[in-house]
């Protein structure tokens, strides 16, 4: 195996790629896309999860959960998939269908537009709700029935709308 196949399993496994301070994805020509990872990030990360976690504990919540979309392999922040719908799955390095929720946090590092355009791929695989947060921990919820924000989630309704990580 060549040390630059761009499989996801080969660009998981392969120990040039180990241990980068970066998010890594790929884009539609399987090329690999790096964006810079904060402590901040992953802290912020972590308390998005364990929020969801406490209140939807009869699924999995995934964080860095990589989906194969029409634009390559695209890493959601946090993620909320049912049993079910990871019981085929669970092994995998990458998953062909998305969660049921996807959280992606806004950052220096990516834009809301790159965000809004990562929701259309979560959706075309299955995803029911996408949520951006802002770096104040303000949530943005979003469904698969339309195109225009929703008040919450529908999914976990008595998730806060915003939560803080300072």
């Amino acid at each position: 195996m060549s040390p630059w196949d761009t499989s996801w399993e080969s660009i998981c496994n392969n120990p040039l790629l180990q241990d980068l301070p970066y998010k890594i994805e790929t884009n539609h020509f399987n090329k690999i896309i790096m964006s810079p990872a904060s402590s901040w990030h992953g802290g912020f990360e972590a308390e998005i999860a364990a929020a969801l976690k406490s209140r939807l504990p009869a699924g999995r919540v995934i964080n860095e959960c990589a989906v194969e979309t029409s634009d390559g392999i695209k890493v959601v922040d946090v993620s909320w998939i049912s049993r079910p719908r990871y019981a085929p799955y669970h092994r995998a390095f990458s998953l062909p269908i998305a969660p049921e929720i996807c959280v992606e946090i806004v950052s220096p590092s990516n834009t809301r537009v790159e965000m809004l355009g990562k929701m259309q791929l979560y959706f075309e695989r299955g995803a029911l709700e996408v949520w951006l947060c802002d770096e104040n921990g303000h949530f943005e919820f979003f469904s698969c029935q339309q195109p225009e924000p929703i008040t919450s989630s529908i999914v976990c309704p008595d998730f806060p709308l915003t939560i803080s990580w300072d």
